[in-house]
C-alpha cells in the first residue's frame, strides 16, 4: 500500500471515528463513563466490541475486541463464566475475570481483613471489634469500614472483618452491609443498603441495575453480579467496587480456632476497589498506599505483615469523616469529571423504591 491509500486509509478511519463519537453522545445507554468507551455492533464470532475514547491514552479511538474465553461483558451466569474487562488506558486491552472480588488483586480487602495496596503490598489490619476506621480518605471521596469480630479465651486481640462500607461523596451518603446470620444459606441474599439515610433494596435478579434520585453532575450505579451476595458499585470517574457476602463456615472456624458462637456465621464483606483521580495527599488504612512514593511500612517475607495506624485512621460512626488523617471535605467540588453517561441505562426501567431510585432490567 503506497503512502496516498495509507493517508486515505487514516482520514476514513478518523471520520468514522468522529461519527462514531457523535453516535455516543446521542445514545449514551451503551457508554462507560467509567472506561470511557463505547460498545459497538458484536464481531461476526459473537465477541463484545468497544471504541475507546480516553483522550490522554494511547487507545484513544482504538477498538478492543474480547477475548474468546469471555466474550462478553457481563455474561448472565457470574459464578461460571468469566466477564470481559475492557481497559481503555494506556494498558489498552481486554482480559477475562470473575465478577466478584478477587481477594489477591490490587486494592482486595479480604479474610480477616487482609488488604492488597495499590502498591501491590499484601498486609494485614486488626482495627477493633464494633469500631469504624477510614479505608480511603481523600478531598473528595471517603470510604470508611466497620469491623465485627470475636476474641477467643486466652487470645490477646480479637479476630476482625469487615461488616460494613460507608461512602462519602459531594454531599452523598451510601452504606453497604452484610446482614447477621445463624446459618448461612447462598442463595439468600444478605445485604443491606441505604443512600442518603434511606433503605432500598434491589430485586434479586443478575444484572438488574439500581441508580439513586438525580445527583445532578454525579451518577452512581448498583449492579447485582448474581441473585445474591455479589454487586459492583460505581460512581463514575471516583471509584468502582466489587463486593460479596461471604461467610464463616465451620471448617475455616476450626482450622482458625475462631471459636465462633453456634448462631453467627459472621457473614461479612470482601471487595475489590478501583480508583480514579485521587489526588497526591489521599490518606487511609488502604488510601495512603496509592500515594506517589508511599514508604510502605510493614515488614515484607513475614505470614502475617501488620499495618497500624489505628490511632490515625479511627471515626466516631460509620459515616464520620474526624479521623486524625482524614482530608474529606463534603463541599470539595465535581467539576471536571463526565460522570453523566451512567445515568442513561439501555434496560426496562421502572420506580424502584420509595427513595426514588430507578431500578433497571437487561
Amino acid at each position: 500500500m503506497g503512502f496516498g491509500a495509507e493517508l486515505w486509509v487514516a482520514v476514513v478511519a478518523i471520520c468514522l471515528a468522529t461519527v462514531m463519537m457523535v453516535s455516543a453522545a446521542e445514545n449514551e445507554s451503551s457508554y462507560d463513563a467509567v472506561q470511557d468507551y463505547k460498545m459497538m455492533p458484536k464481531s461476526l464470532r459473537g465477541r463484545e466490541r468497544a471504541l475507546c475514547f480516553a483522550k490522554s491514552s494511547r487507545c484513544m479511538l482504538r477498538i478492543l475486541r474480547c477475548p474468546a474465553e469471555c466474550p462478553e461483558r457481563k455474561p448472565k451466569k457470574a459464578r461460571k463464566y468469566k466477564g470481559c474487562m475492557i481497559d481503555c488506558s494506556n494498558k489498552c486491552e481486554t482480559t477475562c475475570k470473575y465478577r466478584k472480588p478477587n481477594c489477591k488483586g490490587y486494592g482486595a480487602i479480604c479474610y480477616d481483613p487482609r488488604f492488597v495496596g495499590g502498591d501491590g503490598v499484601m498486609f494485614y489490619f486488626h482495627g477493633a471489634k464494633e469500631k469504624d476506621f477510614a479505608l480511603l480518605s481523600d478531598h473528595h471521596l471517603q470510604i470508611n469500614a466497620h469491623f465485627i469480630g470475636t476474641k477467643p479465651e486466652g487470645r490477646k486481640r480479637p479476630y476482625t472483618w469487615v461488616q460494613a462500607l460507608g461512602i462519602m461523596f459531594g454531599s452523598h451518603t451510601f452504606t453497604i452491609a452484610s446482614k447477621e446470620a445463624s446459618t448461612w444459606d447462598e442463595s439468600l441474599d444478605h445485604f443491606i443498603f441505604t443512600f442518603d439515610g434511606k433503605a432500598f433494596t434491589i430485586p434479586e435478579e443478575a444484572l438488574v441495575e439500581w441508580t439513586p434520585p438525580s445527583l445532578g453532575p454525579i451518577a452512581m450505579k448498583i449492579e447485582r453480579i448474581d441473585e445474591a451476595n455479589n454487586v459492583n458499585i460505581v460512581v463514575p470517574g471516583i471509584v468502582e467496587i466489587f463486593v460479596s457476602v461471604v461467610p464463616i463456615l465451620e471448617k475455616e472456624n476450626l482450622m482458625h480456632n475462631y471459636q465462633l458462637p453456634i448462631d453467627n456465621v459472621f457473614a461479612h464483606l470482601e471487595m475489590q476497589f478501583k480508583f480514579f483521580n485521587l489526588s497526591s495527599e489521599v490518606e487511609g488504612i488502604l488510601g495512603q498506599t496509592y500515594r506517589p512514593g508511599f514508604n510502605n511500612p510493614v515488614k515484607r517475607g513475614v505470614p502475617m505483615p501488620i499495618m497500624g495506624g489505628e490511632d490515625k485512621y479511627a471515626t466516631s460512626s460509620l459515616l464520620s469523616t474526624d479521623c486524625n488523617y482524614c482530608k474529606y471535605s463534603s463541599a470539595s467540588s465535581f467539576e471536571g469529571f463526565n460522570v453523566n453517561g451512567i445515568k442513561a441505562l439501555s434496560a426496562e426501567c421502572t420506580s424502584g423504591d420509595n427513595n426514588g431510585g430507578m431500578v433497571c432490567r437487561r
